[in-house]
């Protein structure tokens, strides 16, 4: 069975910007365009560093759909989906295509969790409306993990195609691949975890870090692909201590902060997300200097 990959490198799982009346499309417009001059290989709309749970479904096809139309096809759009309701998720899932997305990124059902008999069930229902789907395993956020057995049967279905893999498990990974490789990508959803998981055979990262240095997570992912393992290896120490510093909070509180700094939104978050407290954002905002970002 060949499957088409969704893309190779570094994705962004792109923030949205957010004032108290809605979503901000001129600065979305923006930093659409920003990202993909600066080499971005993918973008991730309305995947959780987006912000997804607390949009509206109205908002949440109306933003893939801006994106959709800004894009304009010059990188894959990736529209974060899924639910802890079956029918909800295939859905949201539908209209997301419909609204121009190329691919599906689907989280685990949350809260309620089910099975891995469910999740086979779940996933295959939502895969046969006939968009490639990336499987999203974040346990940490949704308290279910999606198990190398189960990855085995989902990689069964023409439409499945990759995994997003951020259970920072790396042994557990090693199980996966050794079962699905040449059937599912592999993406790390842990950017201090790129290198490993391309060492694994990982096809490239859906990325927060990519929301500030597009350029540089690209290149991390470039050079290892290039044969520069050492050089990729050496770019991912370096950003060691921003990455540290964009989870020292609940994502996206810290990089909705970030790109707040560096002028492409307002620091606004939806509550139950709050803003960051002041000696952690001034931690934040040093290591982004660092990196010779202007803030």
């Amino acid at each position: 069975m060949s499957k088409k990959r969704v893309f190779t490198g570094a994705a962004t799982a792109l923030i949205t910007p957010l004032t108290p009346a809605g979503i901000d499309y001129d600065a979305f417009g923006r930093l659409i365009d920003w990202q993909i001059a600066s080499g971005i290989d993918a973008l991730v709309i309305c995947g959780t560093t987006g912000e997804a749970s607390t949009l509206n479904d109205d908002e949440h096809i109306a933003a893939i759909a801006f994106a959709a139309e800004k894009i304009g096809g010059r990188v894959p759009l990736i529209a974060g989906t899924g639910s802890n309701d079956t029918p909800h998720a295939v859905k949201l899932a539908r209209l997301a295509v419909e609204a121009g997305a190329d691919s599906l990124l689907v989280v685990t059902p949350y809260y309620n969790k089910t099975s891995q008999r469910g999740l086979i069930r779940y996933y295959n229902e939502i895969a046969d409306i006939g968009r490639p789907v990336i499987l999203y395993n974040v346990p940490s956020r949704t308290g279910v993990n999606i198990e190398p057995a189960t990855y085995a049967a989902l990689a069964e279905h023409e439409n499945i195609v990759a995994i997003k893999e951020a259970n920072g498990n790396l042994s557990k990974i090693v199980e996966t691949m050794a079962l699905v490789e040449g059937k599912l990508d592999l993406y790390s959803g842990n950017d201090d975890q790129i290198v490993p998981l391309l060492s694994l055979g990982g096809s490239g990262v859906i990325s927060v870090l990519s929301n500030l240095l597009p350029q540089k997570t690209h290149e991390i992912c470039a050079r290892f692909f290039a044969g520069d393992v050492k050089g990729s290896a050496s770019l991912q120490f370096s950003l060691h201590k921003l990455i540290a510093a964009l989870f020292s909070d609940v994502n996206p509180i810290p990089v909705k902060a970030a790109m707040a700094a560096m002028g492409f939104c307002q620091n606004y978050l939806r509550a139950p997300l709050i803003e960051m407290e002041k000696g952690a954002e001034e931690k934040l905002l040093a290591a982004m200097r660092e990196q010779g970002l202007d803030v």
